[in-house]
């Protein structure tokens, strides 16, 4: 497989009602198209050699007949196409007549899965011609080909395995899709033949994705559409492509042509999920009891080309519609609320300190904390903001944080730390024009030991302020700004502390704002170096660590799939073509697992911090990884790339 991905399509080809040979000459057509653009497997809507609407006519020899050809002609056609194929025709055997997929691969018909669910309910009987395929295990000779003809079949090519379900298998309360998932399919295709109905379309568009993330599986549904007869409904042909919970391809609505929809899912992703996921290996365990047959079809699956049939976000942790952004970020800010107010509740704590930097992330943690003081009633002057000037602090952060504290309202206190920090370079016989490691970390414990002696102070706790990217990389002061009581933004990725903060600054007044904007502008830097000779800041963190976009990217990849060096930099190279070169996205990845390694002795000892977005590296359980852990396999792959 190409980096893990298998190219699928759902066809909806054009039908007349009964015409068996206008309908096969439709999808060997459209087939054809389909193996120009490399597709590995394709389906079908159900029963799409004959139409679905043939009423009693499926009762006639003569259509059955005209069935047997044309599963004859898409053989023969299909000898040229190292392509998996799905389509629906009607299959009688031992004088009773199924509903039926047929399979078909590069001229020989593979086997046939006839359907189990025979709805009779709202106007629709189908138990007036199809018997249900349950308990069906047998061998039938079909269009000169002896075939295996049973619901419980998996068909395998390379390490890729496909079941089917037909039309309403997918409504009953265990769906064959979820059996076959658990005896091991990674997709599933659909033929399917519902009607319009006005509400119809919202409905199985939730319905197929919620399917795919049941069954952990890519889910490929291909429903019946323009030329099927109006005599009572309408078929509006829909066509849907759905991988583990998320929708990756929709065909258009209303059109009266045929419809074609090519996606790339991600077997790697889906066999990571499954892996990770116990209660997905111990159902199958528990509660599989019918036995499944494997058919292998082919020891490899054809190459596809360099086109790419998905969407790769390059901000994995932010969704790219603008509702959802609306919807995730009110989400996080109030589970960090929630996540804060308990703990104040809890330690009675009478107020919370947090160091002001001018920066995003002492600003989100300011704001949350600030919403938390309101939902508790409490007076906001309980907030301990300190700004904590030193040889690195700039005019724009210096005015911003002083003017977010005023305009919110809290108590302001500014210590700065040069007197402090040069007593400690004389203390430790360090020249502060040497601005190396020792230059800056002696900065940030100085701040941190100010704040947390603020606290006892004031009988308070300390809120951190670091994010998810910079635990991430360690980029953070061990003892220093690494340290704090609760913190806050600890399940918070970079890329994303920029949307939270915008989000919340859209919802404020004028003054608060123009602040939070401009804060969101300002590059992100710790300040622990001078800035240059017109007052600006000299040390931006992007310059030195990398784009945080690339790393959060990483992050996203390495936490929830555990994907290797090799396959993130594929995806990264399809998601920032144009952005960056192949060589940039190279550099910094390398720095990422470097980094990710050698810093993971401050991640084994962290404050509480709430996971927002479901991907932590708290060492309590969501990330176990030991601090000696060796980065040699990942490094060396990284070098090969």
């Amino acid at each position: 497989m190409n980096n893990g991905f298998l190219r699928v399509a759902s066809a909806v080809s054009k039908v007349n009602v009964a015409d068996v040979k206008y309908n096969v000459a439709n999808i060997i057509s459209m087939c054809e198209e389909l193996n120009e653009k490399k597709v590995q497997v394709v389906v079908f809507p159900e029963l799409s050699v004959t139409s679905y609407s043939c009423g009693d006519l499926f009762h006639t020899e003569t259509l059955l007949q005209g069935v047997q050809v044309g599963l004859k002609e898409i053989a023969k056609a299909s000898a040229q196409w190292p392509m998996l194929l799905f389509v629906g025709a009607p299959i009688k055997y031992n004088n009773r007549l199924y509903n039926c997929a047929v399979v078909i691969y590069k001229g020989k018909i593979m086997g046939v899965v006839p359907k189990s669910y025979i709805p009779e309910s709202n106007g629709v009987n189908e138990k007036r011609w199809w018997q249900s395929g349950h308990g069906v295990d047998s061998v039938i000779e079909i269009a000169g080909f002896d075939v295996p003809f049973s619901v419980n079949q998996i068909f395998r090519i390379e390490n890729v395995s496909v079941a089917v379900e037909i039309g309403d298998d997918m409504l009953s309360p265990i769906p064959q899709s979820v059996k076959a998932a658990m005896a091991g399919a990674q997709v599933i295709v659909n033929l399917s033949a519902a009607c319009s109905v006005a509400g119809s379309y919202d409905r199985f568009k939730a319905l197929i994705t919620q399917h795919s993330s049941q069954s952990v599986s890519a889910y490929v549904y291909s429903g019946a559409g323009y030329g099927e007869s109006t005599t009572d409904s309408v078929y509006e042909g829909n066509a849907f492509i759905a991988e583990n919970g998320v929708l990756l391809a929709e065909s258009e609505r209303w059109s009266f042509d045929a419809k074609i929809v090519i996606a790339d899912v991600d077997i790697d992703a889906i066999n990571k999920e499954r892996l990770a996921n116990n209660i997905f290996s111990e159902c199958a365990s528990r509660e599989l009891s019918e036995q499944y047959s494997t058919i292998t079809i082919d020891k490899s699956l054809r190459e596809i080309d360099e086109a790419f049939y998905r969407n790769i976000n390059p901000n994995p942790f932010i969704p790219q519609n603008e509702a959802d952004v609306e919807m995730l970020c009110n989400e996080v800010v109030n589970t960090q609320v929630a996540g804060l107010a308990r703990r104040i509740e809890f330690t009675h704590a009478r107020s919370i300190v947090v160091g002001i930097s001018g920066g995003l992330d002492s600003t989100l943690a300011l704001l949350v904390a600030v919403k938390t003081f309101d939902n508790l009633g409490l007076d906001r002057a309980g907030i301990i903001g300190v700004t904590m000037p030193g040889f690195g602090t700039t005019d724009r952060t210096y005015r911003n944080a002083l003017k977010m504290m005023t305009e919110l309202g809290i108590t302001q206190r500014e210590i700065s730390i040069v007197p402090s920090v040069e007593q400690h370079f004389k203390d430790i016989n360090h020249d502060k024009n040497v601005h190396d490691v020792t230059y800056e970390n002696s900065q940030a414990r100085e701040r941190t030991q100010i704040l947390m002696d603020v606290a006892n102070q004031v009988g308070g706790m300390v809120l951190g302020t670091g994010d998810l990217s910079e635990l991430a990389l360690g980029w953070a002061t061990y003892n220093g700004d690494h340290m704090s009581m609760y913190g806050v933004n600890a399940g918070v990725p970079k890329t994303l502390v920029k949307h939270l903060v915008r989000w919340i600054a859209l919802q404020s007044d004028a003054t608060v704002q123009a602040i939070l904007l401009d804060i969101v502008d300002t590059p992100i830097s710790p300040e622990l170096i001078p800035a240059d000779e017109d007052g600006n800041i000299k040390q931006k963190t992007e310059d030195l660590v990398g784009p945080y976009e690339l790393h959060d990217f990483v992050l996203y990849y390495t936490l929830h799939y555990g994907f290797s060096p090799k396959k993130i930099f594929y995806l990264a190279q399809k998601a920032f073509a144009g952005v960056y070169e192949h060589d940039v996205i190279k550099h910094w990845m390398t720095t990422f697992f470097r980094r990710f390694f050698n810093q993971q002795f401050k991640r084994s000892c962290l404050p509480d911090g709430p996971n927002v977005l479901g991907l932590s590296i708290s060492p309590r359980g969501a990330w176990t990884m030991p601090s000696d852990a060796s980065s040699a396999l990942w490094l060396a792959e990284c070098a090969e790339l």
